[in-house]
């Protein structure tokens, strides 16, 4: 009985030791984390930032924009979206960080050359 006790927390400890040395990176860390909870997807909020913005460079400069200073005006979500969830907070990544977690975002969630 202890073996099997031991031989368990030992395989416990290995999966839990394995979960934490992978590296998550700064979008995953920083944005994914958090986003994860809310009952609107990262991917929902990348398709209203694309039909508002439309293109690359457009949609990543309004994304820092607003993650620099988040407010109603420059958000790209609807009414009913803000007044359930509310305006983030302002980031704590730098620009640098930040520019690097916006890259990611996009080439996660981007349509283009996804399309047939």
């Amino acid at each position: 009985m202890v073996r099997k006790l031991l031989v368990m927390l030992m395989i416990f400890s290995c999966v839990m030791f394995a979960e934490d040395s992978v590296e998550k990176n700064i979008y995953e860390k920083n944005c994914l984390t958090c986003h994860k909870a809310l009952s609107i997807g990262l991917d929902k909020i990348f398709f209203r930032y694309l039909i508002k913005y439309s293109s690359e460079l457009s949609v990543k400069s309004a994304m820092i924009d607003f993650l620099k200073d988040p407010n109603i005006q420059t958000s790209a979500m609807t009414d009913e979206q803000l007044r359930l969830l509310g305006v983030k907070l302002k980031t704590l990544l730098n620009d640098k960080e930040l520019e690097e977690a916006i890259d990611i975002y996009w080439e996660r969630y981007k349509i283009f050359g996804k399309l047939w």
